[in-house]
């Protein structure tokens, strides 16, 4: 791809300010809709009768929880409630409506990478040009990056995110017991470690994130033999 992604620290940081705050207003809501419908679609309509079934951020976007993730790019947004009781298949409902979150994000990335991948491809012929495309893919660069690691990051099986709800859909019902019973101790540790810039998982995230990069990049390269043969 072409050399694009250059800004100095300053721009960089307000770029990032206004891609979390999209992050925020937009991909947040999408990440709760998903829940919601793929509950509704397996048989819980208490997302729904809550009012959750929506993209409206003013449903989802949780106050705390936006701003840290504006100011520190760390944050969360109203939990989507469901009741596994009313579903046609608890267990398999669970999984379904647990991993639709993470999914949203990544196809979202996804979509993002292909738009960033067909800007790399464009021929530059001028200094607006390229200054305005430069901004642009830095800021899908962004865009594309927080979505992979937010999806990564909410698959990681200890609640409250969406990989423990996943994990216990699999687990047998005496050691979901277990887990539910000190669930607000494992999740106030878990915040703690987080909170704390310990770094613990930056390792095994990283390694996941450059997964997915790779993943994309794959499922992308046929955009550059399009675009080669169009632009010549």
């Amino acid at each position: 791809m072409n050399s694009l992604f250059h800004a100095n620290s300053k721009e960089q940081v307000i770029y990032l300010i206004i891609v979390r705050i999209a992050i925020t207003l937009l991909i947040l809501p999408i990440h709760e809709f998903a829940h919601a419908w793929a509950a509704r679609r397996c048989g819980d309509d208490t997302a729904e009768a809550s009012g959750r079934l929506t993209f409206n951020p003013l449903s989802h976007v949780d106050p705390i929880g936006a701003i840290l993730l504006i100011l520190t790019g760390f944050g969360w947004a109203k939990p989507v409630p469901i009741n596994p009781n009313r579903m046609n298949n608890p267990r398999r409902g669970t999984i379904l409506t647990s991993l639709a979150g993470p999914a949203s994000n990544l196809i979202v990335a996804f979509l993002a990478f292909i738009i960033l991948r067909v800007i790399s491809n464009i021929p530059i012929h001028s200094a607006a040009v390229y200054s305005t495309l430069n901004i642009i893919a830095m800021m899908l660069s962004m865009f594309v990056s927080i979505n992979i690691g937010l999806a990564i990051f909410n698959l990681i099986p200890i609640p409250p995110l969406d990989g423990s709800k996943i994990l216990m859909g699999f687990l047998p019902y005496r050691a979901i017991a277990v887990i539910t019973q000190y669930e607000r101790i494992i999740s106030f540790v878990f915040m703690i470690l987080i909170l704390s810039g310990s770094g613990i998982l930056n390792i095994p995230l990283g390694f996941l994130n450059n997964l997915v990069y790779k993943f994309f990049n794959f499922a992308t390269g046929w955009i550059d033999i399009i675009m080669n043969a169009i632009i010549g």
